[in-house]
């Protein structure tokens, strides 16, 4: 039978209490993890959100009528207990904080009965993800994901003391805005009172927080919450949060600078991480020549090289093909790989293929120095040779190679790059490589819409030196945008906006819009520009991606409270679901029959 708090106040969390609490009574409130009944004395570890506490009940200290209770205790009940801190009567855990002390209870009282829950609510849980999830207010006792959910809110709170300090103003943007359908698709709501009209909610505050720089304020910030109804995958949600920021009068180095600090103090502050600054800046070509990605993870080496000029003319048809059709042929040296059995070497292969290869040219390089190639046959000697030298092969490497257009001889090599350095753990996970990468693409070719699409968004500003190559070269103008990369992963992204009109005339026109189709999307902002709008520019984080890289959990979902599966769907409140037909009518939209029911 339940019982009330009578009055009751709790005096501390279990894992606040230590020796110096000695000889204090106290009263401590959670649940009850486990309970020992040892025979005239009940052991009770008790936790809370801080940790565990031993309780130990004898019927000379508490009475006959609460051992009684102490007797029923089970596992996930809800208790209150009052009683004297004392030195561990028996062996000392060191793996516990309060491992040296526990408390002798007088008084208990079962706050709340539980149902023995499906799995154990324990740390580091082998239970399946689907059944966690489906039991999520359960799975978010487990300590281990606690911890996390806690860290997340020092690094909010850490995050909004710095930005404060740096002058930044904490101003909250609208949730159900106009759609603009320009990248991922917008989650869409219908409106009651405007029937046949939606509302979108949106992919990033970025229209709100430019129009704030129209309107004086400087620096704003908001941790804001935000959707893209867009496939899901490790590392993505269909609504996620941002730490987003935009400041004026400034350029690229005042917004690296601000970020630089903000990074510092908040991985110095929650983990004791001490970030060296300045941290480096690698531009979008270097990083995709070297690296194949333009979130490159330097913790380790194995880098591209491009050897298009040590192949031309080559009688390899599957290289000289390459150049002939503009492409480039690059390989990456897996450095003591060279004994790697065939099996393994035809697995990189079909991984390869994956990422939009035709397949993947290998040599291994046997410790006599002989060679083993699937396309040496096609080589002189000399050309091997030549190659192998400009690969730096070394008896015992395996040599990978990709011919094709540039775009898939990176994402090929930069991937299985990768996945060789994950198979034979080429990097250590307690390490934090931070990296800027600089002067992205403004544009990118879009084949299914047979036009250029903007690479951020249509507001981002040129390099001034590639202006004119608008109207000549689009596809080679660099863009005022870096992204804040750790260890493979984009933590962040951003840009300098255009705020000059006939720039901004110019980047429609390039992206195909007309001027009517500009006003009707973004009028609202180009109105705005017309009275006066500062130079401004700014940033913002992925907050989940960075708790995900902070607390080293192995998908975004462990660092949120309630996540979706990959469904988009939420296990937990069977959401999204159907509604009252009354809702249906109310909205004035009719729901299209399934073709396959």
């Amino acid at each position: 039978m339940a019982e009330s708090m009578k009055g009751l106040h709790r005096t501390h969390r279990c894992a606040e209490l230590g020796t110096g609490n000695i000889g204090e009574t106290v009263t401590v409130m959670g649940w009850v993890q486990k309970s020992r009944n040892k025979g005239g004395i009940i052991f009770v570890d008790l936790r809370d959100r801080s940790g565990l506490l031993q309780l130990i009940f004898e019927e000379a200290d508490c009475g006959a009528e609460h051992f009684a209770k102490g007797e029923k205790l089970r596992s996930e009940f809800v208790i209150a207990a009052v009683g004297k801190v004392e030195a561990r009567s028996g062996a000392v855990n060191p793996n516990l904080a309060t491992g040296e002390i526990e408390v002798r209870v007088s008084m208990v009282r079962i706050l709340s009965e539980a149902q023995t829950p499906p799995f154990p609510i324990e740390a580091d849980s082998r239970t399946k993800e689907e059944m966690r999830l489906k039991y999520r207010f359960l799975d978010l006792r487990r300590p281990d994901i606690q911890s996390k959910l806690m860290l997340r809110s020092q690094v909010a709170t850490k995050v909004r003391a710095v930005l404060a300090e740096e002058g930044f103003l904490e101003i909250e943007t609208p949730i159900l805005i106009k759609s603009t359908p320009e990248g991922a698709r917008d989650y869409l709501v219908p409106s009651r009172v405007h029937h046949g009209k939606f509302y979108a909610l949106p992919q990033s505050p970025q229209l709100f927080k430019q129009l704030l720089m129209c309107s004086g304020y400087d620096r704003y910030f908001q941790i804001a919450k935000c959707f893209r109804d867009e496939d899901l995958r490790a590392d993505r949600q269909p609504e996620f949060t941002q730490i987003d920021m935009e400041m004026s009068f400034v350029d690229v180095d005042d917004v690296i600078e601000v970020n630089e600090r903000l990074l510092q103090k908040v991985f110095q502050d929650a983990i004791g991480l001490d970030i060296p600054l300045p941290i480096p800046r690698m531009t979008w070509q270097e990083a995709m020549d070297r690296y194949g990605s333009d979130k490159p993870d330097t913790r380790f080496g194995m880098e591209l090289k491009d050897v298009s000029e040590t192949v031309k003319g080559c009688g390899f048809g599957v290289f000289t093909g390459a150049l002939e059709q503009g492409g480039s042929v690059r390989g990456i040296n897996a450095k003591g790989q060279g004994a790697l059995p065939r099996k393994k070497i035809d697995a990189l292969v079909e991984f390869a293929k994956g990422f939009g290869a035709k397949g993947l040219a290998y040599a291994a390089i046997q410790q006599d120095g002989s060679i083993k190639s699937s396309f040496a046959k096609f080589m002189t000697e000399e050309q091997m040779k030549a190659l192998t030298e400009a690969m730096e092969g070394e008896p015992g490497d395996l040599l990978l190679f990709a011919a094709d257009r540039n775009k898939v001889v990176w994402d090929v090599l930069g991937n299985l790059r990768l996945e060789i350095a994950r198979n034979l753990e080429l990097f250590d996970k307690e390490q934090f490589n931070f990296l800027w990468v600089t002067e992205f693409p403004l544009l990118e070719w879009s084949e299914e819409q047979e036009r250029f699409v903007a690479m951020h968004h249509p507001f981002t500003m040129p390099m001034e030196e590639d202006l004119p190559k608008l109207d000549s070269d689009p596809g080679a103008v660099r863009a005022k945008a870096y992204d804040i990369v750790l260890n493979g992963t984009e933590l962040g992204g951003g840009s300098v906006r255009i705020f000059q009109g006939d720039i901004q005339e110019k980047m429609f026109e390039v992206l195909g819009f007309t001027k009517e189709q500009a006003q009707e999307r973004f009028g609202f902002l180009l109105d705005a520009f017309r009275y006066g709008v500062p130079p401004h520019a700014g940033l913002a984080y992925g907050f989940d991606r960075l708790m995900m890289l902070m607390t080293g959990a192995e998908s975004i979902r462990e660092v949120i409270a309630f996540p979706k599966v990959k469904d988009a769907s939420d296990l937990m409140s069977n959401a999204p679901d159907v509604v009252d037909q009354v809702q249906i009518q109310e909205l004035g939209i009719a729901i299209a029959a399934d073709e396959e029911s």
